[in-house]
């Protein structure tokens, strides 16, 4: 569980970098609303993937960690 909130943290972290990103750089200042909108929902769905990528890994790492000390 330690392990998850771990990978929960980096994975929002990740998300929270590339949205920063993603809005400071691609999306500054949106001349339209739905531009901004738009802008937000792309971030939101990057950030989304980084914490699920992040929680698979950690779940991947902690079956083959449990794999090797069974064997």
């Amino acid at each position: 569980m330690n392990n998850f909130i771990k990978q929960g943290l980096i994975g929002g972290l990740m998300g929270f970098i590339m949205s920063f990103i993603m809005n400071y750089f691609m999306t500054p200042i949106p001349e339209t609303i739905i531009d901004h909108a738009l802008g937000h929902g792309i971030s939101g769905a990057i950030s989304g993937f980084m914490g699920g990528f992040m929680g698979i890994m950690g779940y991947w790492a902690l079956q083959r960690k449990s794999k090797r000390n069974a064997g």
